[in-house]
């Protein structure tokens, strides 16, 4: 499901909620692996290593499920949920954190045209045709268009690997993302500053 990508005007990605179970104890995760719950190779791979990236650069050891678990195996079915749980408790892994694209929405907004006319005085184009039709051309020949954007909403989660309870869940939007790349690198920085903001990593 992550994700095609449509270039847009003012692309932007943020946090718009998040909910912390009271068994969170803050500063407690040390190893954690990131997965991005898609069939997209490329997408998956782009958007773990920046996770890894983010919480690598605040001294967490963090790990792609990608390299643990390459797409061939889990588009073949070599995987279970017991099996998948099962190695990322045997290599001590504290806690799992997954991202998915719940939702996508395309929103059509109308921009307006420009006019470059100026009344010399108040009202002044009223006073001959000359006058109104200058002041009413652009905006009967150039009334604007309507464009579409994309929004994007994304759930992050946080479970404790021995337990397997949620932790902490996050949604987020992203506004018109302008490449897979730059949508990464955003994601992953709000995230994991959301997840330090709120004492679930130091």
């Amino acid at each position: 499901m992550l994700m095609t990508f449509m270039v847009g005007c003012a692309p932007s990605t943020a946090i718009t909620g998040t909910w912390k179970s009271p068994e969170a104890t803050a500063g407690t995760f040390n190893r954690i692996i990131v997965a991005a719950l898609t069939d997209n190779a490329v997408a998956r791979q782009t958007i773990e290593a920046q996770l890894q990236t983010q919480l690598q650069q605040r001294g967490i050891n963090a790990t792609k499920s990608i390299d643990l678990f390459p797409p061939a195996i889990m588009r073949d079915g070599g995987t279970t949920a017991d099996a998948i749980l099962n190695k990322i408790k045997g290599d001590q892994h504290d806690a799992i954190l997954t991202v998915a694209l719940v939702n996508t929405e395309t929103e059509t907004r109308h921009v307006p045209g420009q006019t470059m006319y100026t009344p010399i005085t108040r009202f002044g184009w009223y006073g001959t045709f000359r006058g109104y039709y200058t002041y009413w051309r652009p905006m009967l020949y150039d009334p604007g268009y309507y464009r579409e954007d994309k929004v994007y909403f994304l759930e992050t989660n946080l479970y404790d690997a021995q337990s397997e309870r949620l932790l902490w869940s996050a949604q987020s939007e992203s506004y018109n993302p302008t490449s897979l790349q730059r949508f990464a690198q955003k994601f992953g920085e709000v995230t994991v500053g959301q997840m330090q903001k709120e004492n679930l990593i130091k």
